[in-house]
């Protein structure tokens, strides 16, 4: 009777190769670690909003959500600011800033500190000069001098603030307002369709606590003002099953970096 054949096994693999599973502990840390970095974020850097209305069309549609940038042009003290990235406010910039009503708002900064500002029908000037807005919208709608004439001279608008208003002749010369230090101008890009600084005046420096980084998501919504809407901003029509599932947002417009 021959012997058996002997059985090859193979050898046991490498330390390097074995696939551990973590440990309770160990994933209950990562977890943890992921929610204290998760809090961090939007805590200190950075936050989700929704855009509710017209006013920044056709930079910011209603119905998109942004991630803003709460560190880079919050006030800070000397140590966070070599920790983290900071600027000063820009002319341009898009900026979150607490209002009274509603409690945050969204603009774009027209004016800094020293600026002379005037608006001649919609269009703005700074400091003597006509300036290039290719961002600004201006859909027809009727004339309104407390809106299309700024510093305007006659109180003609009943959403212009009564305390703007009393207030707003102790900053003009020779016709344009003078942003005074720690103040800032802000418009809406919708200029026809927005209240801002001409209609209750300047932001404080430490009113500003973020800029807009980018559209996450977009969810479409009608626009009540528009006159003959986008094609990005118009309602679907398409009774197939596909277009529902996939017209029901912006999809376009995800991930677009805000300027």
């Amino acid at each position: 009777m021959s012997a058996p054949a002997s059985i090859r096994t193979q050898p046991p693999l490498p330390h390097a190769h074995r696939l551990l599973l973590p440990t309770p502990s160990d994933a209950f840390a990562l977890l943890l670690r992921t929610l204290v970095v998760g809090l961090f974020l939007l805590t200190f850097l950075l936050q989700p909003y929704l855009i509710p209305s017209e006013s920044m069309e056709r930079t910011l549609l209603i119905g998109d959500f942004l991630l803003v940038n709460k560190q880079i042009l919050a006030p800070s003290d000397a140590l966070s600011r070599t920790l983290l990235p900071y600027r000063e406010v820009q002319r341009g910039d898009i900026v979150v800033f607490h209002h009274p009503r509603p409690p945050l708002l969204i603009k774009r900064v027209a004016g800094i500190p020293g600026d002379h500002i005037r608006v001649d029908d919609g269009h703005l000037s700074v400091n003597g000069l006509r300036i290039f807005e290719p961002w600004a919208a201006f859909e027809p709608t009727s004339y309104n001098p407390a809106r299309d004439v700024f510093p305007g001279t006659v109180y003609s608008d009943p959403n212009v603030s009564p305390d703007w208003w009393h207030k707003l002749p102790t900053l003009v010369q020779n016709g344009e307002l003078v942003v005074p230090p720690g103040q800032y101008f802000v418009l809406g890009d919708n200029r026809n369709h927005s209240e801002d600084s001409r209609f209750w005046g300047l932001v404080p420096r430490d009113a500003i606590i973020a800029r807009p980084m980018l559209i996450y998501f977009s969810v479409r919504r009608p626009s009540s003002t528009d006159v003959e809407q986008p094609s990005d901003d118009k309602l679907g029509h398409d009774r197939e099953l596909t277009a529902k599932l996939t017209g029901f947002a912006r999809w376009e417009r995800i991930f677009r970096v805000v300027r």
